[in-house]
């Protein structure tokens, strides 16, 4: 009787695409280049963001 092995997946969070979560997925949770580039570019763009309160030039001051 054989191990049977189960392979850990995941959606691709760009293109949904089917994922294997493994140490050889380079580009994980993204299935490719192709995919994580396009996400970089979503939060790059601010289509993707973190909602919270609006900054002033006053709340980027750094005190000595």
């Amino acid at each position: 009787m054989s191990a049977v092995k189960f392979q850990r997946t995941s959606k691709c969070p760009e293109c949904k695409k089917k994922v294997i979560w493994s140490i050889d997925n380079i580009y994980k949770p993204f299935c490719s280049k192709r995919c994580q580039l396009l996400d970089l570019g979503s939060w790059v763009s601010e289509r993707h963001f973190i909602p919270g309160p609006e900054l002033n030039d006053s709340d980027l001051e750094v005190d000595d």
